[in-house]
């Protein structure tokens, strides 16, 4: 009796030699230019899109785009403007840590509520020094105050243009400051009654002070003006700025950590082209371990793998960062010749985040306003928030920021291959 087909195919399988249980070529890797999302029936208005997205374990911001940590994208005034616009900056860490620390305090301090230590001077200060911390700050005036941290006056850089600057080197703030009494506010002030006392004297500063004339803060008509320009601003529960900032994970690393937290840090990134490093995930053990550092969010990264994302998911991150060369100037892997299309990768990475409800940050790899993923990747169960790179930027570029796009690209391995780790 002939055999049918089936029986045919059976047979022909038994001779075949089996498949290898792990073959290294079994995996499909898929990028973003390998799949579309199919459409389906909507009723969703494009005006009523809320885009909200979950940073880390306990931060969302309504744009789901954060700066990279690239020293020709994110310092202080990318950060600020990534901040006012929904989404967050990330500080870079090729930066001394005091200079990286000074960049936090100037998101901070940048758009706030009220201003809880506001940069001060004393009477006897000249106004050189005066000049010096308004340009370091980038304020327009500083409140005036004793050894004892009592109110005596306010000056501002309209009391500057009445002496010349021949004599600014021995002229003293006290002689030409605003001195007591000026219009306050009491400890506890509302945003509204600060509102009208702004508006009703005319003043732009309004100085915050207790019953014995200490200075507890301050609230500027600016930050009012900003809140109403940018609604949708990144802000902690105190109203400023949300900032970010790389840190590494060994040598004067945890220095640099706890000294970002110090500076008002929002979230650490503990940045790395590798983050698979058993160094890496005790520095994240570590951030989450330590009393003085713990209640500051960490993400981990970058990892391109399930076991990767599960390693960082287990050390304690509250997010993890997914993608091992997928960016347009990221040269992992033309140097190391390493990594994973970034669909597959992100995909991979939500089988270990997902069920610990910990949030999914992809890094790199979209080129374009079409690429499925901005605000809700196909690989992923939950939306997943995107690292943007604009190397090319206005304010990257631009001469006043300082400094052209490394030909190295940006990324922790460009800066590694740079100093000839």
């Amino acid at each position: 009796m002939s055999l049918g087909l089936d029986e045919i195919d059976t047979t022909l399988d038994r001779d075949l030699p089996s498949a290898a249980p792990h073959s290294p070529f079994a995996e499909l890797g898929l990028t973003y230019d390998d799949v579309l999302l199919q459409p389906g029936e909507t009723d969703v208005i494009p005006s009523e899109v809320d885009t909200t997205a979950r940073l880390t374990r306990e931060i969302s911001i309504r744009v789901p785009l954060i700066s990279a940590a690239m020293d020709t994208v994110t310092e202080a005034r990318m950060a600020i403007a990534m901040a006012r616009h929904g989404g967050l900056g990330v500080l870079h860490r090729n930066l001394s840590i005091e200079d990286q620390a000074y960049q936090v305090d100037l998101v901070k301090r940048t758009q706030t509520g009220m201003i809880s230590n506001p940069v001060t001077i004393g009477p006897d200060a000249t106004l050189e020094e005066l000049d010096d911390i308004c340009g370091r700050y980038r304020v327009s005036g500083l409140p005036v105050i004793d050894e004892g941290e009592r109110l005596l006056g306010i000056v501002t850089n309209r009391d500057l243009r009445f002496t010349p600057v021949a004599e600014w080197a021995d002229t003293r703030v006290r002689d030409v400051m605003t001195p007591m009494p000026l219009i306050t506010g009491h400890v506890g002030i509302s945003h509204d009654e600060a509102t009208l006392l702004l508006r009703q004297h005319k003043r732009e500063r309004l100085p915050i002070i207790d019953d014995q004339g200490r200075l507890h803060g301050l609230i500027t008509v600016k930050d009012f003006v900003k809140s109403e320009q940018f609604p949708n601003a990144s802000k902690d529960a105190d109203g400023r700025l949300l900032v970010g900032a790389a840190v590494g994970y060994f040598g004067e690393a945890w220095q640099r950590a706890t000294t970002l937290v110090d500076a008002g840090v929002d979230v650490l990134v503990v940045d790395t082209a590798h983050g698979h490093a058993r160094l890496l995930l005790e520095m994240i053990e570590r951030v989450k371990r330590d009393p003085a550092t713990r209640h500051v969010q960490v993400i981990g990264g970058n990892v391109a793998t399930r076991a990767g994302a599960q390693a960082l998911v287990d050390a304690g991150a509250d997010a993890v960062k997914v993608g091992v060369g997928p960016g347009s100037i990221c040269t992992t892997r033309v140097v190391a010749g390493v990594g994973v299309p970034q669909v597959t990768a992100i995909y991979q990475a939500s089988l270990a985040c997902a069920p610990a409800g910990v949030p999914l940050i992809g890094d790199g790899g979209l080129q374009y306003s079409s690429s499925p993923g901005d605000s809700s990747h196909p690989a992923s169960s939950e939306p997943t928030m995107t690292v943007s790179a604009p190397a090319t930027s206005a304010l990257a570029m631009s001469p006043e920021y300082g400094r052209p796009p490394s030909p190295m690209g940006g990324s922790p391995a460009g800066a590694q291959a740079r100093k000839g780790w």
